[in-house]
């Protein structure tokens, strides 16, 4: 197996963001029909294993097929499959713990694993030997509390994409990967000196809560829920931060807030890097292929870190795992299964990057020859965010009062309508109170 770069920390909260997002998250979809009871059942010498997943039409095919391969290699052993969208998933999933009927196998996310194993409804996958299949610094990376309790199914992270045709035409200096936030920030003070009115260097992102966090663990500071519960907005670091933005927004580097806010992130109608409005924006490795359909005719995409501090910057990780239910009946078979999952090479070329990127770097090469351009590119931008990577930090769960008067805050602070002072103690009026929401 070829060797990955260790360049995971521990993930301890629990939650995602959804938009950002990932690979993991399709509206797409269908659920099955097919219903079971949670433990796997056995009788004359068979075994069945319920196993649940949600994502796209394109994932379901997949992982079906491969489901189909397991099952002729493995006389005796069959599953029944349940799959949905996003939405309809962590709406079912939820009353099948609190029923005590979750399936054997389910489809976990950086989001709730850690609610989940709170609450003692994940079997520990510590003793899976996945050594020769998962570089030993990733599964390192994703224990909760020194336990593994989902295997990590393919990769993920973020940094920037910008239109390099753009740059050329209008004489602008390319970036350069790990630029500082002082680089980023004076790039665009430069560029907008050189572009045309309705042209923005960068977007005006001061509404996304995840923003600002990048921001502020960047520079050593933590998350804004540090240890996944405790409220830590760094009051000096935000004020730095938005009274930039500010000072963009008044100087036409950023697009006003009416225009800023009607786009929306890979609408090819509204999306403002699709438009040409702005020239360098934020990706996810799971996006990247919707990105790539959303460069302007005659664009050239390219790809570069996201801004560093002291700390790193950026994010890359894993955030999509398959879990065992506790209660299964199956655990030894369902592992397994898991360890096949992820390391076979003809279940790889079924899969492909339904995913994300295949964990298992052996698996990755037997399908690269057959990944389009914008799979490539999801492998790029993985390359530049893994050196200064720093972890993926979502919200917690009970955080979502928060996030959402963060998002509502912001846009009034980008509107005029609320100051900075106001919305700052709003913030944190609402982030004391998150902490006792925390799971």
């Amino acid at each position: 197996m070829k060797a990955i770069n260790p360049w995971f920390k521990l993930l301890t909260t629990a939650t995602l963001v959804s938009a950002l997002v990932i690979s993991g998250c399709s509206s797409n979809s269908t659920e099955s029909a097919n219903k079971s009871n949670s433990g796997a059942s056995k009788s004359g010498g068979s075994t069945n294993i319920k196993i649940m997943w949600w994502g796209s039409d394109q994932r379901h095919e997949a992982t079906t097929k491969a489901l189909k391969l397991y099952e002729e290699q493995h006389a005796g052993l069959t599953f029944t499959p349940e799959y949905t969208a996003w939405d309809g998933y962590w709406s079912k999933l939820p009353t099948l713990a609190a029923s005590g009927t979750l399936p054997d196998i389910m489809q976990m996310d950086a989001a709730y694993i850690q609610s989940y194993v709170k609450r003692g409804l994940l079997a520990d996958l510590s003793e899976l030997d996945l050594s020769e299949i998962v570089d030993e610094q990733v599964i390192e990376n994703v224990k909760i509390d020194g336990k593994l309790y989902g295997v990590p199914l393919s990769y993920n992270g973020q940094a920037m994409v910008y239109n390099k045709k753009a740059f050329e035409q209008y004489g602008i200096t390319l970036p350069h990967n790990n630029w500082t936030w002082e680089e980023f920030f004076e790039y665009a003070r430069e560029a907008r000196t050189k572009l045309p009115e309705d042209v923005y260097p960068i977007d005006d992102l001061r509404n996304i809560w995840e923003w600002y966090q990048f921001y502020q663990t960047s520079k050593g500071l933590g998350p804004i829920f540090k240890d996944g519960k405790t409220f830590n907005l760094d009051k000096e670091t935000w004020f730095e931060f938005n009274e930039i933005y500010a000072d963009f927004q008044k100087q036409g580097i950023v697009p006003p807030a009416d225009l800023q806010l009607y786009s929306k992130e890979n609408d090819p109608q509204t999306d403002s890097f699709a438009n040409g409005h702005v020239i360098l924006r934020g990706s996810s490795v799971g996006s990247a292929s919707a990105v790539e359909a959303l460069l302007p005719e005659g664009g050239e995409i390219a790809v570069n870190s996201y801004p560093v501090g002291n700390a790193g910057g950026g994010w890359a990780q894993s955030t999509i795992f398959f879990s065992v239910s506790a209660k299964s009946n199956n655990i030894e078979q369902a592992k397994q299964f898991l360890k096949w999952f992820i390391s076979d090479q003809e279940a790889g070329k079924l899969l492909a990057t339904t995913r994300g990127i295949p964990i298992n770097s052996d698996v990755l090469a037997s399908i690269e020859p057959n990944l389009t351009s914008g799979e490539r590119l999801g492998i790029d931008l993985l390359e530049v965010a893994k050196p200064n990577a720093l972890p993926f930090y979502p919200a917690p769960s009970g955080a979502e009062d928060f996030t959402a008067t963060y998002k509502s805050e912001m846009e009034s602070v980008m509107f005029g309508q609320t100051t900075l002072e106001q919305a700052y103690e709003t913030l944190v009026e609402k982030g004391k109170a998150a902490e006792s929401a925390i799971q």
